[in-house]
């Protein structure tokens, strides 16, 4: 067969593929089958997430990267691409996987590469913060409690259900007192449960925090939440579930840099990947940094996009990978 299409490369996390082999025969009979050249192969460390990885594909002459992994995965192969023309896919394992659940892809692999394949890109704005990239979404407080009160056990077994249990251990904590700066605006006080940046609108489970949140718009979206008990948590959860307007105990802002000044020490997460607790938050925008491989028709702002032109030739991958 005649190679035609672009040189590319895998970064893997292999402790979140249960099967390699079955992983390399899903993308050799993708990419084989569009023509595309054997991909080369590059193993995460504990030491190093993807980014050295990617960097040495990229060098290697990478022109695609496949992110294989769970969020931290993804989030050190955007650190390495941002900013480049490499473009980047997702071949979504692990539990979390933010940026695939926002891209309508699930858990299967298949369906990723069939995605790179059809050639959807599009260039979307990342966030920074202390050097490191995210595409989806930054927290600092209650979400990160939650992340880091889910067991790896509960999430493999139940999937994003399991992050429910870890919400639940921290629903009558007390808020944190901070001050959060946006742009060049005065400072503003306040008593928050958590505070997200968002650069696409959903969370795990399909559920839609920032309705307006365009991740090509150069800004990004910040959620200030503050409910101080049980019937607060309610009343927010139903407003956010019901996407109205406005939201109970929820103000909603856009920026391109953000500050979040905490008193004490608070756990924070990039991209539903728990990061080292701190007293800020300092966030920036790079603006359509990022080259994404994107399921097509790309029009919906929130990336969620309709995979089933992608899903016969995913399943037909599979029947060729399995003889």
């Amino acid at each position: 067969m005649r190679v035609t299409g672009p040189r590319s490369a895998i970064v893997v996390n292999p402790t979140k593929v249960p099967d390699m082999d079955h992983l390399r025969r899903i993308i050799g009979e993708g990419l084989a089958k569009a023509g595309w050249p054997e991909p080369s192969w590059y193993e995460t460390t504990p030491d190093d997430p993807g980014k050295g990885q990617a960097e040495q594909a990229v060098r290697d002459g990478a022109e695609l990267v496949f992110a294989c992994g769970g969020d931290g995965t993804v989030m050190a192969v955007v650190t390495a691409l941002a900013g480049s023309d490499v473009t980047m896919a997702v071949l979504p394992a692990g539990t979390g996987n933010l940026l695939a659940a926002n891209l309508g892809l699930g858990t299967d692999p298949a369906t990723g590469v069939e995605v790179a394949l059809e050639g959807g890109r599009r260039r979307i704005d990342v966030g920074v913060c202390d050097g490191r990239c995210f595409v989806v979404m930054a927290g600092m407080g209650f979400d990160a409690q939650m992340l880091a009160g889910t067991s790896e056990q509960a999430k493999k077994r139940i999937g994003w259900l399991a992050y429910v249990g870890g919400a639940v251990k921290h629903l009558r904590d007390r808020p944190m007192r901070a001050r959060i700066v946006l742009d060049d605006r005065p400072p503003m006080p306040r008593r928050p449960r958590t505070v997200i940046v968002g650069n696409v609108g959903r969370l795990q489970g399909g559920v839609r925090l920032l309705t307006e949140a365009d991740p090509a718009d150069g800004q990004l979206d910040v959620a200030i939440l503050s409910p101080n008990n049980l019937a607060h948590w309610a009343s927010l959860a139903w407003g956010v579930v019901r996407r109205r307007d406005r939201v109970p105990l929820m103000e909603t802002y856009t920026a391109s840099k953000i500050k979040i000044l905490a008193r004490g020490t608070q756990p924070r997460q990039l991209d539903g990947d728990l990061i080292e607790p701190g007293r800020s938050l300092e966030i920036h925008v790079k603006p359509r940094a990022l080259l994404l491989s994107v399921p097509r028709p790309a029009g919906d702002p929130d990336l969620a996009y309709d995979v089933s032109t992608a899903a016969e030739a995913a399943e037909q991958i599979r029947e060729a990978a399995r003889e």
